[in-house]
């Protein structure tokens, strides 16, 4: 008995959607798990010296290097658990992991000034988990 081809556009893992965006959330949910543990390590970081960082003078956003760490941190331990949510297949990950990579672009567009490469890497990996988390509807969160 021959077997019939998948159709131009579908997964044969899913039976719908993109095979190209399917595997879009898989790496999605890894990139969300490598941002949330670069996190960490920054907030760690400017916890635990003021000098890790470039002191800023006038600046809109400023806070201390202390509390911009505490920011860092809380919300890498919480992208660290959304991704690992995403990698398990939990629906309700999906749509946090777009609330919260969206949160977390903002946070690292306000901390340009600090770290600009390590801030732009990271507005660039949560643009994609963005746009990854919105594209499949393989298992549609929202």
């Amino acid at each position: 008995m021959a077997q019939s081809a998948p159709t131009p556009g579908t997964s044969p893992r899913s039976g719908s959607g993109s095979a190209w965006a399917s595997g879009g959330v898989l790496f999605a949910g890894v990139l969300l798990l490598v941002d949330g543990v670069l996190a960490v390590i920054r907030g760690i970081a400017g916890i635990a010296s003021d000098d890790v960082y470039a002191r800023i003078n006038d600046y809109t956003f400023k806070f201390s290097v202390t509390s911009w760490g505490w920011i860092h941190l809380i919300l890498g331990i919480v992208l660290v658990l959304v991704g690992v949510g995403i990698l398990k297949g939990a629906l309700w990950a999906r749509g946090v992991g777009v609330g919260l990579a969206a949160l977390n672009l903002i946070a690292n567009f306000m901390w340009l000034p600090y770290q600009p490469v390590w801030a732009i890497v990271s507005i660039a990996i949560d643009a994609f988990v963005i746009w990854a988390l919105c594209t499949d509807r393989t298992k549609a969160a929202f």
